[in-house]
């Protein structure tokens, strides 16, 4: 018998090898029921959806588990469908399953759909590790300050996709822990508050370009509730306003590129 066998048939090696696979698979299947905690159970359709049960795929989803926050509390997932919101405005084009979903909603940009979606996060402020709002405009941050060989955006004019004025950059958004610029905010010629992700904006010597979406409809963005920061479920509601622009700020950007 060879070194390192335990029968003439088996050895040590073998049975690594075994075990190996054994872990490896179920590996797999607690990664794969582990990440049905956010976006499941699946919108039903077919024969679960006429015999009204979930649609959860090959495994079942995972027991609920509490997750403790420093700041916030506790919250669990898998969610109840109860806690999700509203339905999305939107329906399946045609029968067939996994068909494109057509907006339904008065302005197709809020309906929550493709480039547009959101996710149902806290409606409460990020914060730092000391627990301060993270997101603040410079008005209310004085140890922040922009380089002197930037152009400083304060009061620069707005520029929507075809070119015109939206309103006016009034104040810079930062990120306290990142020391970042995250957001623009304007006063819109109607005199409306609402936030531009910096990092779609090109400012230029005399104005800020903003091509996601169109300079009339910069009334239409998503407002906050605090003047002077911005909640998670916020942020997404407004990034995905500028991110449905790029699909549905109007009809020909919808349509293929030949």
């Amino acid at each position: 018998m060879e070194s390192g066998s335990i029968t003439q048939y088996i050895d040590v090696a073998q049975i690594v090898l075994y075990l190996f696979w054994i872990f490896f698979f179920g590996l797999v299947i607690y990664l794969t029921i582990e990440g049905k905690r956010e976006g499941f159970p699946l919108e039903e359709e077919g024969f679960a959806k006429r015999s009204n049960r979930e649609t959860t795929g090959i495994l079942p989803m995972p027991s609920p588990k509490v997750y403790n926050t420093k700041f916030h509390g506790s919250f669990e997932a898998p969610h109840s469908r109860d806690t999700i919101g509203a339905a999305v405005a939107g329906n399946p084009i045609n029968r067939i399953p996994g068909s494109p979903i057509e907006p339904t909603g008065e302005n197709p940009m809020l309906d929550n759909i493709g480039p547009g979606a959101y996710t149902e996060r806290m409606d409460k402020p990020d914060l730092t590790v000391d627990g301060d709002f993270k997101l603040v405009p410079m008005r209310v941050e004085s140890e922040f300050a922009l380089d002197s060989k930037d152009v400083d955006p304060r009061g620069l004019e707005i520029r929507g996709l075809e070119g015109g004025s939206a309103g006016t950059c009034v104040d810079v958004w930062v990120d306290r822990s990142e020391h970042l610029i995250r957001y623009l905010e304007v006063k819109t010629n109607s005199g409306n508050l609402v936030l531009v992700p910096f990092n779609l904006t090109v400012i230029k010597p005399t104005f800020i370009a903003v091509d996601s979406i169109l300079s009339g409809q910069f009334d239409s963005v998503p407002k906050i509730k605090n003047p002077n920061t911005i909640s998670l479920l916020e942020e997404e509601k407004v990034m995905a306003f500028y991110g449905a622009g790029k699909l549905l700020a109007y009809p020909r950007r919808r349509e293929s590129i030949v």
